[in-house]
């Protein structure tokens, strides 16, 4: 902690030098104030923060804009039905983000009158919200001075102080950093600042520190080693796992379940599957015995914690439908609009390929 408060001393030129920089070439995104204008409508904060946990800007304004289009305020998202916003959410991924955003809005809704709390201590209260989460809402929806920390604010802080401990460790001296150059006023924007600065000049690979708003501030590129900070610990391998998708077709439709709540893909609509999931591969069964038809390919795809390589296996209808698992059918020519995750979209693909070919022969 030595070299941080050594260098908070110079806290508020860090401010208003970054700030400056902000005023001028922050980016323009569609659920941001301009720099200097008063907050935005906290709606639209608290549903980007939600998107953007784990998730890139530029894969999530094009879902921002969808849902803010659909259900443009709290209560409106409240009233929407679970399987709508589900089937909205598909393709960004981290699907949990979605069960506890429909939480989160019905409880705002209900409990709080349709308004966010307004103090980082109260909203990390609700569902889905937790400390970054929190302050980054505080900070930019209602002007808290409040230390706002995410990976770009990691990646700045640490090279600005040269901190040299290892992530995750360095986490608790990092915020301490973090809260010591934040200003009083206007911390949403310096928040967001901080945020661009990661976001551009302080990549994570090549920093271009000559032309950095900071670099008279920064540790790092005085001691010529900001290309090696953050330094990280080592990453675990992830373990490998297999599973089998189904495919069940009958007169232009294909049979689709719902995953449970809790667990891989929660809640979304999918392919019946033979089990997989994050500690053990699937068993390979189908859901009835039939002549199932080996689809050729596979889908690869990579979650958090382990890889899945996906087979698909097809067949037709059984004459007796009570023997399906529960789901319902869904019409081929709009399975694009079923709402499926990136994985089972890929395998969906794969057998209507297989099915394409199959009639041309």
């Amino acid at each position: 902690m030595a070299v941080v408060q050594q260098r908070t001393q110079y806290s508020g030129d860090i401010a208003s030098t970054l700030l400056a920089y902000y005023d001028r070439h922050a980016r323009d995104l569609p659920w941001r104030a301009p720099p200097g204008m008063p907050p935005p409508d906290p709606y639209r904060v608290w549903l980007s923060e939600i998107m953007l946990q784990q998730t890139t800007v530029a894969a999530v304004i094009a879902y921002f804009e969808k849902f803010i289009a659909r259900w443009p305020d709290f209560a409106a998202l409240a009233s929407a039905d679970d399987a709508d916003v589900m089937a909205a959410w598909a393709g960004l991924g981290y699907y949990s983000r979605a069960r506890n955003l429909i939480k989160c809005v019905r409880v705002v809704v209900t409990e709080y009158g349709g308004e966010l709390p307004e103090t980082s201590v109260e909203l990390a209260k609700l569902p889905g919200i937790g400390p970054y989460t929190a302050a980054a809402i505080a900070a930019i929806a209602f002007g808290e001075r409040v230390a706002v920390v995410d990976a770009n604010v990691e990646r700045v802080t640490a090279r600005l102080f040269a901190i040299e401990t290892p992530l995750p460790a360095a986490k608790p001296e990092i915020r301490v950093a973090v809260d010591a150059i934040t200003p009083a006023d206007r911390p949403g924007d310096f928040a967001q600042a901080m945020m661009d600065l990661g976001a551009s000049l302080c990549s994570v690979r090549n920093p271009q520190c000559l032309i950095c708003p900071l670099q008279l501030h920064c540790a790092a590129q005085k001691a010529g080693m900001a290309e090696t900070l953050p330094r990280k610990a080592a990453k675990k391998s992830k373990p490998d796992r297999a599973g089998t998708a189904f495919w069940i077709e009958h007169n232009e439709h294909v049979w689709l379940t719902c995953r449970p709540d809790h667990g891989m893909l929660g809640g979304m609509r999918s392919l019946p599957d033979d089990g997989w999931n994050a500690r053990a591969d699937g068993d390979s069964q189908p859901p009835f015995a039939a002549d199932w038809v080996s689809v050729a390919g596979e889908v690869v795809h990579v979650f958090t914690h382990f890889r899945l390589t996906l087979r698909l296996a097809a067949t037709a209808a059984p004459v007796d439908e009570s023997r399906l698992p529960p789901g319902e059918w869904w019409p081929l020519k709009s399975l694009d609009s079923a709402g499926l995750p990136t994985l089972f979209s890929k395998a969906a693909k794969l057998a209507i390929r297989a099915r394409s070919k199959n009639l041309e022969e």
